[in-house]
């Protein structure tokens, strides 16, 4: 574990009203005190504030005049002495202040290095500290909510919960095998069983939010698709309540992919509005159409736009082809214009999905729109009050491998296989729920997770 006293910028670069310098470590009092004419640092309260100004020792020149929080371990976010330099905004002003601290015995942080040693000194769990990334990079209150929640440690003590039950059953095959003369084997299969069900039942729970939670956490992207002049555009800035594409009657308006991140029912989408596809000889437009052919292809969700004043063509059809067995919702738009386009065909073709009609000029149908969204992702299986969603990928990876041991175990308990054996499935089950909240994870994991972390944090 590193010791030494790092610092860093906390706030975004670039200009603002403050700026924050943060000194985590041993010596993050005293560096700032030989920096700080104001009190005397080494004496002062913790969690305190403090005015003054920051002197350059060498050359007795004022930098900054300064507001230094100081809040003293272990009630920190690192468990070590914490000290907050809070300056004038700006790129200059901050970088000054941070550089004077590293020149007097501070190390520059690592990305994520004050959350990395918030974990290794036992404050947060490392489910926690994933948690603090979702919180940073949220796009909806929902979202927002979720990551609390786990930052709280909701997730975390469920995680717990279950290996604690693991254990459990582990003691219970150790007397079994220590001591084979009391007669319990059955008894101990009778309640492996049963035990190992109840667990599986709770992974399968959380299993069952990974989508949501997944959602929430990276969004959805959503292709915006039809023919020219359909009102595709129009739909992606009634989306995201402000004009982001050009809109006009000329086709082809729209020649490369246009993106924007929208909250619908505190589901964030990536919108996608793509160029019109059909047969042209513009080669920039042409490229265009191929990219809007390729992003249908990812695409967590498709907006289908067709013309409810036209009948269909032989690109609609193809659209329609090409959509009906995605994640598709049809948008007929131009509702109030009288309908020229063969909605039953429409309906016929996506008997299961969706089929929204919509006019962007009178902003019909647009509630229905949303509300259609919204159905796709939240099935209602979840509670609405229940914000114990698994998000991340590599939860969802372990909780998958942590069931597939728990299922070999089971087999095996059915099987009549020894129940030393068993253990070892139980055993491994147990692991894997460890490595999401870090007991059990390697350093290289620990290293790679802190890395996504932005540097001040």
């Amino acid at each position: 574990m590193e010791t030494d006293t790092i610092a860093a910028i906390a706030t975004p670069m670039g200009e603002g009203a403050i700026g924050i310098v943060r000194v985590s470590g041993p010596d993050a009092i005293p560096i700032v005190n030989k920096l700080f004419r104001g009190k005397d640092l080494s004496r002062v309260a913790s969690h305190t504030i403090h005015y003054g100004h920051l002197v350059d020792p060498a050359t007795g020149e004022t930098v900054e005049e300064v507001l230094v929080a100081v809040m003293r371990a272990p009630r920190t976010y690192t468990r070590e002495d914490v000290v907050e330099i809070n300056c004038h905004g700006g790129i200059v002003t901050t970088s000054r202040v941070l550089q004077l601290v590293l020149d007097h015995g501070a190390r520059l942080a690592e990305p994520g290095e004050f959350t990395k040693r918030a974990f290794l000194n036992g404050r947060i769990d490392l489910a926690q500290a994933e948690a603090v990334i979702d919180l940073i990079r949220a796009k909806t209150d929902r979202a927002m909510a979720v990551a609390l929640q786990q930052m709280e440690g909701r997730l975390s003590n469920l995680i717990r919960r279950l290996r604690r039950r693991i254990v459990e059953l582990l003691a219970h095959i150790e007397v079994t095998i220590d001591y084979p003369e009391h007669d319990v084997e059955e008894v101990t299969r009778s309640l492996l069983l049963e035990r190992c069900r109840e667990i599986g039942a709770e992974i399968d729970r959380l299993l069952e939010t990974a989508r949501q939670g997944k959602i929430l956490r990276e969004g959805v992207a959503t292709a915006i698709v039809g023919r020219p002049n359909v009102g595709k555009s129009s739909l992606l800035n009634a989306l995201a309540h402000e004009a982001r594409a050009i809109v006009t009657d000329i086709p082809g308006t729209t020649r490369d992919l246009i993106e924007e991140q929208v909250n619908v029912r505190g589901i964030p989408l990536r919108l996608i509005d793509t160029a019109g596809i059909r047969d042209t000889e513009d080669l920039v437009e042409r490229i265009g159409v191929q990219r809007a052919q390729e992003v249908l292809q990812t695409a967590d969700l498709v907006l289908l736009v067709l013309n409810h004043s036209e009948p269909l063509t032989a690109t609609d059809r193809q659209l329609i082809d090409m959509t009906r067995t995605l994640n598709t919702i049809v948008v007929v738009n131009k509702a109030d214009l009288p309908r020229r386009i063969e909605l039953d065909e429409v309906r016929a073709a996506f008997a299961d999905r969706p089929v929204v009609l919509t006019s962007m000029r009178t902003e019909e149908g647009l509630d229905e729109l949303e509300d259609a969204i919204a159905r796709q992702f939240y099935t209602g299986n979840v509670p609405a009050g229940d914000l114990t969603y698994v998000s991340n990928v590599r939860h969802i990876r372990l909780l998958r491998e942590a069931r597939a041991a728990l299922n070999e175990a089971i087999a095996g308990v059915e099987a009549g296989v020894p129940v030393d054996t068993v253990a070892i499935d139980l055993k491994r089950c147990f692991d894997r729920l460890g490595e999401i909240i870090g007991e059990t994870a390697s350093e290289e994991l620990i290293d790679q997770i802190f890395r996504q972390f932005c540097l001040g944090k």
